[in-house]
């Protein structure tokens, strides 16, 4: 379970123009759900995103995964047990354009210790897996928005983490694309991943499970 307790975010506390970003936020997630967190521009989905995904500290409050007390982890321990457990699928996609489909996809093996002569069967692997190697040698700059989103989902499973963080996935996308990344994410939640959407569109949020819905720093 990925469980969060009275979560803050606080920029410029005690002072004049002290912003809550989080205020209290509280909610539990079990493993294997596919949660949508659904709120308005500024509402504060990014800023609890970026903590559920250790890219970011809260002020105060605890964050556990399963038995971790993510909180106390040094920065360090954060960053190992991000690149461990946690896949990323942003809505600029995060890749390199001028590289091919198959070294993007591969690059968070160089960060987890993955032996060399491993790194090309995993990224191969993870390629065949969103049907994608069609591009394998491709430049990313050379794809269409939604094929990039495609690999972005596979670098994202690379290391085979149980959560998967996606921030507006479709947001850069038209509808047919927005529906094909929404069925692969599906998918994979049939799989076991646990799913976490950020989202402002109601069609998007309507396909997962569970909605969670933010406003001001809070859950409402």
């Amino acid at each position: 379970m990925l469980k969060l307790e009275n979560i803050y975010k606080i920029y410029n506390e005690g002072k004049d123009n002290e912003i809550r970003a989080l205020d209290g936020v509280s909610i539990a997630i079990e493993n294997g759900d596919m949660i949508c967190i659904k709120g308005a521009s500024g509402a504060g989905k990014s800023t609890l995103l970026h903590i559920i995904g250790c890219l970011d500290s809260s002020t105060k409050g605890d964050y556990y995964v399963d038995n971790v007390h993510v909180s106390t982890l040094s920065n360090k321990e954060k960053a190992k047990f991000r690149n461990q457990r946690i896949g990323f699928v942003l809505q600029n996609f995060a890749l390199i354009e001028d590289e091919s489909v198959f070294e993007n996809i591969s690059i968070p093996l160089f960060f987890s210790n993955t032996h060399f002569f491993d790194i090309d069967s995993r990224t191969t692997e993870a390629i065949k897996r969103i049907n994608i190697s069609h591009l394998t040698d491709r430049k990313v700059k050379n794809l269409s928005g939604g094929e990039k989103q495609r690999v972005a989902i596979a670098r994202a499973l690379i290391n085979n983490p149980e959560i998967i963080l996606a921030d507006e996935p479709t947001g850069a996308l038209d509808n047919k694309n927005s529906e094909m990344i929404m069925d692969i994410l599906k998918t994979l939640n049939r799989n076991g991943k646990t799913i976490i959407i950020i989202t402002h569109e109601q069609y998007i949020a309507e396909r997962c499970k569970n909605i969670i819905t933010i406003s001001d720093g809070r859950i409402v």
